[in-house]
């Protein structure tokens, strides 16, 4: 995995430049190893979900996180550098909060 772009793909992500980090990852992800594959697409598809609830898409953004929750739950705990278990909790949250039509909690970081 090329580290330096997924860094900067992680602080666009945590610094709220969803489609900017969805971009950057999506780089990676076309030249990493079949291993980090699900990885990098379960980030990019956090990241889309969260630029789609960013423009009132509410579906897309539910869809979109249920898909990286399954993607990001095959891979142990600590991956990558990333911490999974506060991500997946985060998302788990997102995901309730839609479906429900509640406010959303904080933005999630990775």
């Amino acid at each position: 995995m090329d580290y330096d772009d997924f860094l900067r793909g992680v602080r666009l992500f945590n610094s709220a430049q969803f489609f900017e980090a969805h971009e950057v990852l999506e780089d990676v992800w076309r030249v990493a190893p079949n291993a980090e594959k699900k990885f990098l697409q379960g980030l990019i598809q956090v990241a889309v979900a969260l630029h789609h609830h960013s423009t009132g898409n509410r579906v897309g953004a539910r869809s979109l996180l249920a898909r990286s929750r399954r993607n990001l739950s095959g891979y142990p705990d600590a991956f990558g550098g990333i911490d999974l278990k506060p991500l997946l909790k985060s998302l788990a949250r997102w995901q309730e909060a839609l479906e429900d039509g509640r406010p959303t909690p904080p933005l999630p970081r990775i």
